[in-house]
């Protein structure tokens, strides 16, 4: 893997199967197929596979749709999904270019996809939901057919001129791709999900204003206003895929002008750092749901993103553990490394963890916490591969500390060079995942508190990263005087480097 290939948190995903039933209950896939059954040995359509309005007021009804306003729409969405998946198959008849728009001019049959969903595997079942939602999503970065019609040209062979009207193609599917990719970061750190849905005014701003920006604009809140009815619009179509749940934003603050939709209130504090009211929620909230977690997933790895999910490491070496953990959120720490365990003995994982964890590069202290942390959780069987390190420079530390919390006998004393290495060592890896944090800050000032003389001993400690150790206590000590000689001491580390 090149290292300038992006990467995601892992996420986690419910079994196929049950992935599965979720994409065959999803609104609109339901209906198409429903449809197509419906559509049996043959049913007449119009010259491009369209329902014939009469056979639309039917499959309107057939739906139970025929008490809603939009039920035709819904209903002709979804026998063209239907088309566009296989469910239905259209064949065209000798004479459909001279047809009347209201004759029938071929013939639709119940598709080969149709017998997926009954006799397929749940991996047959998602493709086919996924061929689904491309289809969806390519309808929803396009613009209405009637404002383009709207924009045309003069020109005399009176053909749509991209350049002529405010309509990128390419720009609106990657910004809606944004969009997801956002929806999907957020579900992966914990912050968003079907459960806990994303204001749209924050997601719209996720896009659009800089992070430098302390205070947006005028013209980028407007900008803001004009995504989120964009995206108003587009969620509105992709909420019955199953991809998003959605609450669209309310009525009541739309105004028309000039025959285009804006937010009527001000979005200003709703792009970012949203107050938590219930007004918010006027403003749209989405989510992606696990289906759709799936969804964008498989098309980010089609894209070459790095997207794991959680449980890939269960069969990967413990160095392939290690390596990853150290920047997976902490809600999947816990999961991969008991999906790991699961697969090893205790003792058999404890030696595997050892051996992973040594090494004097950049990364190895961060990954020597991670095999600290995961041999917390193996039991007394594990104790064997723990004293067999207890004279290792690098693992001694971590060892004697493991044997203690699990009330081991006859621990040997660590030699004074062995507690300030573990030390540095523990340092270092916090600031390479947490960089200054207030955590570490306390640590800092509880370990100059508890040792006097703590930093004359410390920048003689044979650590690679021992500089970088004590210029960051510098930084983060509270007291002036300690900071001080916190800076002296990495002075000396790296003149004696």
């Amino acid at each position: 893997m090149s290292s300038d290939r992006p990467t995601m948190p892992p996420v986690r995903l419910p079994s196929d199967a049950e992935l599965a039933r979720d994409a065959l209950s999803a609104p609109l896939f339901a209906r198409a197929a429903k449809l197509a059954r419906w559509a049996g040995e043959g049913t007449p359509v119009g010259a491009g596979g369209e329902l014939l309005a009469g056979q639309l007021a039917t499959a309107t009804g057939l739906l139970g749709l025929e008490g809603d306003e939009d039920g035709p729409a819904y209903a002709a969405e979804a026998w063209q999904l239907a088309l566009d998946t296989g469910l239905v198959e259209f064949t065209e008849g000798e004479e459909a270019a001279d047809a009347d728009a209201d004759q029938p001019s071929g013939t639709a049959v119940a598709g080969e996809e149709l017998a997926t969903l009954t006799s397929g595997s749940p991996q047959d079942v998602l493709e086919l939901w996924l061929a689904g939602l491309e289809t969806v999503l390519a309808d929803a970065a396009t613009p209405d057919l009637g404002d383009l019609v709207e924009q045309l040209t003069d020109s005399a062979d009176g053909q749509l001129d991209l350049d002529s009207i405010d309509w990128n193609p390419e720009e609106e599917a990657d910004f809606l791709d944004g969009i997801l990719g956002n929806l999907y970061l957020l579900t992966a750190l914990d912050e968003g999900s079907a459960e806990r849905p994303v204001p749209l005014p924050a997601l719209a701003a996720s896009m659009i204003v800089p992070d430098d920006m302390d205070e947006p604009t005028d013209e980028v809140l407007e900008e803001v206003s004009d995504a989120m009815m964009r995206l108003d619009d587009q969620f509105r179509m992709l909420a019955p895929t199953g991809l998003v749940t959605y609450r669209p934003v309310d009525e009541e603050l739309i105004e028309v002008v000039d025959g285009e939709g804006h937010i009527r209130e001000s979005v200003d504090g709703l792009a970012s750092d949203l107050p938590e009211d219930e007004d918010v929620s006027r403003y749209g909230l989405v989510g992606l749901t696990p289906l759709g977690v799936f969804a964008v997933r498989s098309r980010m790895l089609d894209a070459g993103v790095d997207a794991p999910a959680v449980g890939d490491l269960a069969e990967a070496g413990a160095d392939a553990l290690l390596a990853a953990l150290p920047h997976h959120p902490p809600s999947a720490v816990h999961t991969e490394t008991e999906l790991w365990l699961a697969r090893r003995s205790p003792l058999e994982a404890a030696r595997e963890l050892l051996a992973a964890a040594r090494g004097s590069d950049e990364a190895a202290p961060g990954r020597r916490l991670v095999c600290q942390q995961t041999l917390s959780l193996l039991g007394a069987e594990a104790e064997p591969a723990l004293r067999e390190v207890l004279d290792d420079p690098e693992l001694g530390g971590l060892a004697r500390v493991w044997l203690a919390e699990h009330g081991a006998a006859d621990i040997p004393e660590p030699g004074e060079a062995m507690v300030f290495w573990l030390t540095v060592d523990t340092i270092a890896a916090q600031l390479a995942v947490e960089g200054d944090s207030e955590e570490l800050r306390g640590l800092v000032e509880a370990l100059a508190g508890r040792h006097s003389g703590f930093f004359e001993t410390a920048w003689r400690v044979d650590h690679p990263a021992t500089a970088e150790v004590l210029e960051a206590m510098g930084r983060l000590h509270p007291d002036k005087k300690l900071a001080k000689q916190a800076r002296k001491a990495a002075f000396k580390a790296r003149s004696r480097g």
